[in-house]
C-alpha cells in the first residue's frame, strides 16, 4: 500500500504539473479566442503566428525579441561573473568562504519582488535612465548567483594540484585559467548559462520594476498587459507551445550527452 500510495501521489503530482501545459497545447489547435472553447482542429493560430498576421503581431513579436535579447546577454554576461566569482569563493578558506558563499544564496532565496523594488530605488538614487540598460543590469544581478551555484561542484570534483601543474610547467595564470580550469568548468558553466537563460527568460517582478515607462515589454510583461485589457492575444497558445517543445528538445539533448559522456568516463 505504501508504494501504491506513493505512485499515486507521484502521478498526482506530474498531472498536476503538466496538465496545464498539455491544455494550452491542445487548445493551440483550433480558432476559439477564448481559451477552453473548441472550435474544431485548425492551425491558423500557428499560421498567423509564424506569419505575422496576428492582431498585436508587432508588439507581441518585439516582446519576444527583447525577452530572447535580455536573455542571451544576461546569461552571458552571468556566466562569466559567476565563473570567476565561483573560483574566487573555492579559494577562500575558514569564516570568509562561509560568509561569502552564505552571502551569494541570499539573491536566490529573497523574493523577485524585493530584488525588483530594491533594484529599482537603487537605479533612481544613481540616476539612470531605466530601460534596456537597467533591465539587463538586473538581470545579470539575480542570474549570477545561480551560475555560481552551478559551477562551484564542479571546482569542488576538480584536482586541485591540475591548476599548480600547469603554472610549474611555464603557463602564466591566465593561460592556466582558459587552457585548465575552464575545460574541467565547462558542464558547469553550461549548466549555469542554461539556468541563467531561462530564469531571465521567466521573471517578471524584476523587469517589471526596472523597466521604466519608455515601453520596454518582455514576453512576461507583455502577458500581464493583455490578461489587465480582458484577455489574452490567441496566438500566445501556439507561442508557449512553441517554447515549451524548443526547451524540451534541449533538456532532452542535453541529458543524452550527460549520459554519453559518463558512460565513456566509466568505459576508460
Amino acid at each position: 500500500m505504501g508504494k501504491f500510495f506513493a505512485r499515486l501521489y507521484l502521478w498526482i503530482l506530474l498531472i498536476l504539473l503538466y496538465a496545464p501545459l498539455v491544455f494550452i497545447a491542445v487548445f493551440s489547435f483550433t480558432e476559439s479566442k477564448v481559451l477552453g472553447s473548441w472550435e474544431g482542429f485548425s492551425t491558423h493560430l500557428y499560421r498567423n503566428l509564424l506569419t505575422g498576421q496576428m492582431q498585436g503581431n508587432a508588439s507581441l513579436l518585439a516582446a519576444v525579441e527583447n525577452t530572447v535579447l535580455i536573455a542571451l546577454i544576461a546569461a552571458a554576461f552571468s556566466t562569466l561573473l559567476g565563473t570567476v566569482a565561483a573560483i574566487g569563493i573555492h579559494n577562500l578558506k575558514g569564516r570568509k568562504k562561509k560568509v561569502v558563499s552564505f552571502l551569494n544564496n541570499i539573491p536566490m532565496i529573497n523574493p523577485d519582488i524585493i530584488t525588483g523594488v530594491s533594484l529599482f530605488l537603487l537605479f533612481v538614487f544613481l540616476h539612470f535612465s531605466q530601460g534596456y540598460v537597467t533591465v539587463i543590469l538586473a538581470h545579470i544581478t539575480f542570474c549570477t548567483p545561480y551560475v555560481v551555484l552551478s559551477v562551484l561542484p564542479k571546482l569542488q570534483q576538480m584536482n586541485p594540484n591540475i591548476y599548480e601543474a600547469a603554472l610549474d610547467l611555464g603557463a602564466t595564470p591566465s593561460q592556466a585559467l582558459w587552457k585548465v580550469l575552464v575545460p574541467e568548468l565547462k558542464p558547469g558553466m553550461v549548466s549555469g548559462f542554461i539556468l541563467a537563460f531561462t530564469m531571465s527568460l521567466d521573471d517578471f517582478a524584476v523587469t517589471f520594476f526596472t523597466r521604466g515607462t519608455i515601453g520596454l515589454d518582455t514576453l512576461s510583461t507583455y502577458i500581464y498587459t493583455d490578461a489587465r485589457k480582458g484577455g489574452l492575444t490567441p496566438e500566445l497558445r501556439p507561442l508557449m507551445t512553441l517554447i515549451f517543445l524548443v526547451i524540451l528538445i534541449l533538456l532532452v539533448i542535453i541529458n543524452v550527452r550527460q549520459d554519453r559522456l559518463q558512460k565513456q568516463n566509466e568505459n576508460k
